[in-house]
């Protein structure tokens, strides 16, 4: 089990996530992401601005996902 923060993440904020895989981790905190939005966090509706300008470049979007990836990798095991 690893924990990374939504801010490891997706820069808005300190909550925190607890996972067995990346994949895991990633669900949990666009699960965080989409009930953020809802209640219209500025700082996650922020992040998602920035994160959809990085998909309109696919390697790039390649680039982070993968730095998010080996972040998650490196990380201790709690």
């Amino acid at each position: 089990m690893k924990t990374m923060t939504c801010k490891q993440l997706w820069w808005a904020c300190d909550v925190e996530f607890h996972a067995e895989t990346f994949e895991q981790m990633a669900t949990l905190s666009q699960e965080h992401a989409k009930e953020m939005m809802q209640t219209d966090d500025t700082d996650h509706l922020h992040a998602m601005s920035k994160m959809k300008e990085l998909m309109k470049d696919p390697e790039a979007m390649w680039t982070w996902m993968q730095s998010k990836r080996d972040l998650f990798t490196s990380l201790p095991n709690n």
